[in-house]
């Protein structure tokens, strides 16, 4: 008790004693900080990646760095974009009408499984509860998942971009229910084939 500020305690007491109360007015709220609801991030946040990861990830000069996210659309459609640091290869996947993570985790495995393990280094994600079950993609690809800092997007600018692009073919409000493999498979491909002035010229493809 007597670790925490002055004034600290005090102010606990009056929570808890308006909650036991009954009170139906406003209840002040608790100053302890918040429980942690996403132990899935534990050791899993940028800042726990090691020093060699780090610096290979800042550099883009080691290929094999991910970046990914969701792109979602009404009735709980989705894919799945992935980009690769070094190249801007780029590799998207349609979600079957549904977000859980077990699902998203299945498509994201099946995307990946075929990649040379060169390229299997990482992947940076934002805090979605998509990625809950990441260990399970860990252990299925070798492949480890860390965490951006909340409401952080600049922590993965190359992903960034790459919605932006993507969303030139599918508008916000696209139902990606209605969108085939064949059509997803083809703007990956454009994506994929398209010079890029940041590789002098060299298309993702080629230089991946």
């Amino acid at each position: 008790l007597y670790v925490q500020g002055a004034g600290a305690l005090r102010h606990e007491l009056t929570v808890e004693g308006a909650i036991r109360s009954g009170r139906k007015g406003r209840i002040p709220s608790s100053k302890l900080p918040a429980r942690n609801k996403r132990r899935w991030l534990d050791g899993h946040r940028l800042a726990d990646r090691e020093e060699m990861l780090a610096a290979e990830h800042a550099g883009r000069k080691i290929p094999g760095h991910w970046e990914g996210d969701l792109v979602v659309g009404p009735n709980n459609s989705g894919i799945i974009t992935l980009v690769e640091r070094a190249s801007r290869f780029t590799l998207l996947g349609r979600l079957p009408g549904t977000r859980d993570s077990a699902t998203v985790i299945d498509v994201l495995t099946s995307m990946v499984e075929d990649l040379p393990e060169a390229v299997k280094r990482s992947i940076t994600w934002d805090q979605g509860t998509e990625m809950a079950q990441h260990s399970r993609f860990t252990v299925a690809t070798g492949c480890p998942v860390f965490f951006c800092d909340p409401h952080s997007p600049w922590q993965r600018p190359t992903n960034e971009n790459l919605n932006g692009q993507l969303r030139w073919e599918y508008p916000k409000g696209t139902d990606f229910n209605h969108v085939t493999d064949d059509e997803l498979r083809t703007v990956q491909d454009m994506l994929n084939a398209r010079p890029r002035v940041v590789l002098d010229g060299a298309t993702p493809s080629e230089t991946l």
